[in-house]
């Protein structure tokens, strides 16, 4: 279902200064404060899938599953597990095994729901770093369920192109945020909700109805395949912008040379790609289409990520408020040609883990 309150009007975007000063963002003080930090694990996935990590992560897997109950009610989790695996039944995906695989690990409902729950929000960009070596990119992903932070993990994993580093969670099959040394790095941000009626609830419904009816493969099991089946930044970006998919999603890619990157935008069926370095929020940029924003200030978070995008050392110095808000759950810094991974945990209150550091 979705979080309502976390899409927003268009307005104009207020500045950080203004933000803090109203509330508009929450205070975080404390977030380079980390309070008890925990690891993020690597975990060697292999071909192993979504089920390998949950299998080696099960207190994780648990823990996350917990948070989802006490999120969304187990009555909700159950309905939800039953309309999308029949949605499943008719869908092209590869990984249906491996999502049945996860749900025989854990006890209770939620697996297939919550895969295919995009109710976040993210901000990303792509573009040379200060040192000009390769291609990098900067990317945070916000979403109002506890547990994401402290339980994300790294997960190695295999595919025919090669081994690839998957920024994920115990139980999910998907990628959203992922790097391939020597190859890519690549990501997912949510489009606006398409505004069919005046109420949130209903746009929400109907959007559902419309991908009851399109069994075509979903964005994050897009991203899976690419990472396991592209060997070149130009395979990647055909298969991104071409291939059918369940919903509108944006895809950041960054290759490995300086100016190799591009923002693609996409409906079930359309792409409007925007080459070279590049940074995307929740609302289209390239795309001549509208709707309900995501998160909290799109067009803020997406003129900070611009300013800072070619500027800011690796690390997290770069994740401040606006992209810094009482729902940023991960932050991650990749750089495909370094073959270098940095990530970091949060939860509402602040940063929850140390630094992983690949």
């Amino acid at each position: 279902m979705p979080n309502c309150h976390a899409f927003e009007k268009p307005r104009r975007s207020f500045s950080t200064e203004k933000a803090t000063r109203t509330g508009y963002y929450p205070a975080m003080d404390d977030a380079h404060r980390p309070q008890d930090p925990i690891d993020v694990p690597l975990v060697d996935a292999g071909s192993a899938g979504g089920a390998g990590i949950a299998e080696m992560q099960r207190d994780r897997l648990e823990a996350l599953f917990a948070a989802g109950r006490d999120h969304y009610g187990p009555l909700l989790l159950t309905i939800g597990d039953r309309l999308t695996r029949r949605w499943l039944d008719a869908c092209p995906t590869p990984y249906r095994a491996d999502l049945d695989a996860c749900a025989g690990l854990h006890a209770g409902a939620g697996i297939y729901m919550l895969n295919l729950s995009y109710e976040w929000s993210c901000t990303t960009a792509v573009g040379t770093p200060p040192s000009g070596r390769g291609n990098r990119m900067l990317r945070t992903l916000d979403w109002p369920l506890d547990g994401l932070g402290r339980n994300v993990v790294v997960a190695r994993m295999a595919g025919d192109a090669g081994d690839w580093f998957n920024v994920t969670w115990p139980g999910f099959v998907g990628a959203v945020t992922a790097m391939a040394p020597g190859r890519f790095s690549a990501a997912i941000n949510q489009p606006p909700m398409k505004k069919a009626t005046p109420s949130c609830w209903l746009d929400w419904a109907v959007e559902r109805t419309r991908v009851w009816r399109r069994p075509t493969l979903p964005a994050t099991h897009l991203l899976r395949r690419v990472f396991e089946t592209c060997a070149t930044f130009d395979a990647a970006k055909v298969m991104l912008r071409d291939t059918p998919i369940a919903m509108p999603a944006f895809f950041s890619l960054s290759g490995t040379a300086p100016g190799e990157a591009c923002i693609i935008e996409r409906t079930e069926t359309e792409a409007f790609v925007r080459d070279g370095d590049a940074a995307i929020a929740n609302h289209w940029v390239a795309g001549p289409l509208h709707g309900r924003l995501r998160g909290q200030d799109s067009p803020g978070r997406f003129a900070l990520m611009e300013a800072q995008r070619d500027a800011v050392e690796d690390g997290f110095d770069w994740v401040a408020p606006p992209i810094l808000n009482k729902t940023t759950r991960l932050a991650v810094t990749a750089n495909a040609a370094a073959g270098t991974l940095q990530v970091r945990g949060y939860e509402a209150d602040g940063v929850a883990t140390r630094n992983f550091v690949l």
